[in-house]
């Protein structure tokens, strides 16, 4: 990912709506001047009322267990069941709301909640 800002957008601003789940989307030209591509992991700062994104550095990607071979074998081996779930009509943030209660829930009972 290259991290030179692309300068014609620098300063631009954009409107974005959010999406009815509350989440926004980083509109196409933003992305490319960041150099994020559709799989980039981002760290977001609020500062001073605005929002800062930046390409997340590596070890803020392993807090993730991003880039690690069994997170991503784990995703690969959840994608039907995903798929599955939206399909039915439920949305990614449904989805992970469940995960993280259920992550929740099991260190809870293992006392690291």
């Amino acid at each position: 990912m290259s991290t030179v800002a692309d300068t014609t957008t620098v300063g631009r601003t954009i409107i974005v709506r959010a999406l009815s789940d509350g989440q926004l989307v980083i509109p196409t030209e933003f992305r490319q001047a960041l150099g994020l591509d559709g799989d980039a992991v981002v760290a977001m700062t609020i500062v001073e009322g605005e929002v800062r994104i930046r390409e997340a550095t590596e070890s803020e990607k392993s807090t993730l267990g991003v880039g690690s071979d069994w997170f991503k074998e784990l995703y690969d081996y959840f994608a039907p069941a995903r798929e599955e779930a939206i399909a039915k009509g439920y949305t990614e943030q449904e989805i992970n709301e469940w995960i993280d209660q259920a992550v929740a829930e099991v260190r809870a009972e293992r006392g690291r909640g």
